[in-house]
């Protein structure tokens, strides 16, 4: 039980630390010197609520692995 949720820990922490990341930032800041990098790319609203959805179900994958790590020791 412990390495089940061990491991989920892990993959729901690179998956939380990856989908912040990968976020665009919401004020312009170093941004702008940048330009239309994000258009190159192709990352546009779409993307940022991927990866919002993603962040949101990775922090709670963390927080309840987490909390069953802590209880069940």
């Amino acid at each position: 039980m412990q390495i089940a949720l061990t491991v989920i820990l892990i993959i729901s922490s690179f998956a939380l630390i990856v989908s912040v990341l990968m976020q665009s930032g919401t004020s312009a800041g170093l941004g702008a010197i940048g330009g239309g990098a994000d258009q190159f790319f192709g990352k546009g609203k779409k993307m940022d609520d991927l990866f919002a959805k993603i962040t949101t179900a990775s922090a709670i994958g963390f927080m309840l692995s987490t909390l069953l790590l802590t209880i069940t020791q």
